[in-house]
């Protein structure tokens, strides 16, 4: 068997590294060099599986993004499959250095525009959406039964500059605590979708005898009408109304004169600082760190650059890696926000019994990703080089330009859930495995890690990172995905729209116990 170059077979993040990620599936057997030495690979390794470069004797750190991504739980020869089987993920201290390494801002580049919706009240939307938003889950059904009889009656049609009615349901509202962490996170998730830039109008509806009360939820958010009004919203209470069918004819007539007024609003040029964008990976791989997400990072600049938001969220895969974040915060205060999160997390975590390690899932590891270590370093990429501006809570409006991070789960329905109700009007959501996510009212963009799988979901991908694999330059392909946000944000479908996913999407994150 002939001797190739290392880089020919896997990527060598950092000199530093003793590990490299296989670029390809890569047979038992296979010889290749580094630094003069010849390695034989001991077995198989698939695509984003760690390869060890030399010998990393047990307990040693094993690095990779020249950081620690866990510990050798045994000798690991040169060639070895390195992965769960002798890794471990132990605890480090980490340098927290705040505000050390924080950058200056970005050069001001050449100004860039979309054709978006202008609210004429601080929103500004990539989509027009009416919302039907259910207070709590025993109105969930009839929310959707109204919202489908536009669908299946075409009356949508008429109605070209309306993008849907969406109904927006979910699982709470009640058997919580009134006026808790719960029920007040709850109100301000619901009000951030009822608020949304992609929102030209909304109805409420409710039960009626529920936790989540719709007038606790508008007096406590000071939630209006969309219309210049300072009118309270529409409210339909099945229980008012006289039950399910009663309410389902109510909210048809409703809509019905809500549609002419929404489908008036017409698109406008809009600089792109007026652009709040939503990042998240799902269904990662070895290679989301190498490729997909380092590619969004460079997206992330440029709209940073151009005076907009890029979002980040789920905490716990930040954990591990938050020193890198804290170096980059603009005051000691923003970093001490984060390590705050940070810390909530390991005592949240702890008393249930659970550890943060637990993430990564199954299918992360399958894809080659070991600790949430290792699957923190790759995600805090996608949040680029800019300096962290400041940190949200789960769902809090998002008013900063520049890098945010929103405190939110690793789990991405509940994440993105978090980042759409903050206020992001266009989504990248990167994929290694092959995630089919959608939330509307947003738009969600799918960046794929690796060409294989970018080739065989190629009905749900809009951009394939992959390339970068091949050779094409990491800022190359960020390009390219910022000309995406803009094309999006300008009315382009995403995949996800094309295939009508984004409204089971929706989960609000619950914290406390359902009483």
């Amino acid at each position: 068997m002939s001797t190739v170059a290392l880089s020919e077979i896997a990527v060598h993040l950092r000199p530093q590294d003793n590990i490299a990620v296989a670029a390809r599936h890569l047979p038992a057997g296979m010889q290749f060099e580094h630094d003069g030495t010849t390695i034989t690979l001991s077995q198989r390794i698939g695509l984003g599986h760690k390869i060890a470069l030399r010998l990393i004797p047990k307990g040693e750190a094993i690095t990779k993004y020249g950081q620690i991504i866990g510990f050798a739980r045994e000798n690991i020869e040169p060639g070895d499959w390195v992965h769960v089987h002798n890794v471990t993920a132990e605890a480090f201290e980490r340098d927290y250095a705040f505000c050390r390494d924080c950058p200056p801002p970005p050069p001001t580049p050449e100004p860039r525009s979309w054709m978006g919706y202008d609210r004429g009240d601080g929103r500004h939307g990539s989509r027009n959406y009416i919302a039907l938003i259910s207070t709590v889950n025993c109105s969930a059904s009839t929310s959707k039964y109204i919202s489908e009889r536009f669908r299946a009656a075409d009356l949508l049609k008429r109605y070209p500059n309306v993008d849907g009615v969406v109904a927006i349901t979910h699982k709470a509202g009640c058997a919580m605590q009134y006026g808790g962490a719960d029920h007040n996170q709850l109100d301000r998730t619901l009000a951030g979708f009822a608020k949304h830039p992609n929102v030209a109008a909304y109805i409420l509806i409710g039960l009626g005898c529920e936790t989540g009360q719709a007038m606790h939820l508008i007096e406590h958010q000071h939630l209006i009408q969309l219309n210049g009004s300072r009118k309270a919203p529409l409210v339909l209470s099945i229980q008012e109304c006289g039950g399910i069918g009663k309410t389902i004819e109510a909210g048809v007539r409703a809509i019905a004169e809500l549609l002419p007024r929404v489908n008036d609003v017409q698109r406008s040029r809009l600089s792109a600082d007026k652009i709040v964008l939503g990042t998240n990976c799902g269904g990662s791989d070895g290679n989301s760190g190498v490729t997909a997400n380092p590619a969004l990072g460079v997206a992330s600049d440029l709209l940073v650059a151009q005076g907009g938001t890029s979002i980040l969220g789920e905490t716990p895969e930040i954990y591990g890696a938050e020193h890198l974040l804290t170096r980059r915060a603009v005051s000691r205060a923003v970093g001490e926000k984060l390590i705050e999160r940070i810390k909530w997390w390991e005592w949240y975590t702890s008393i249930f019994g659970t550890e943060i390690n637990n993430n990564p899932s199954p299918g992360n590891k399958e894809g080659g990703l070991t600790t949430i270590y290792e699957k923190s370093l790759g995600a805090i990429a996608k949040g680029g080089s800019t300096a962290l501006v400041d940190v949200v809570g789960y769902a809090e409006p998002v008013k900063a330009k520049g890098f945010v991070v929103m405190d939110t789960p690793g789990y991405d329905p509940v994440s993105m859930t978090g980042i759409v109700a903050g206020g992001a009007n266009v989504l990248v959501f990167t994929t290694g495995r092959g995630s089919v996510f959608g939330c509307k009212p947003a738009p969600s963009i799918k960046v794929a890690t690796n060409t294989p799988m970018y080739e065989h979901m190629i009905d749900d991908m809009d951009v394939n990172a992959g390339v970068i694999l091949d050779g094409t330059p990491v800022e190359e392909v960020g390009r390219q995905i910022f000309e995406e946000i803009l094309a999006v944000a300008s009315g382009k479908k995403t995949k996800s729209e094309i295939n009508g996913v984004g409204e089971e999407e929706f989960a609000p994150w619950a914290i406390g116990p359902t009483l």
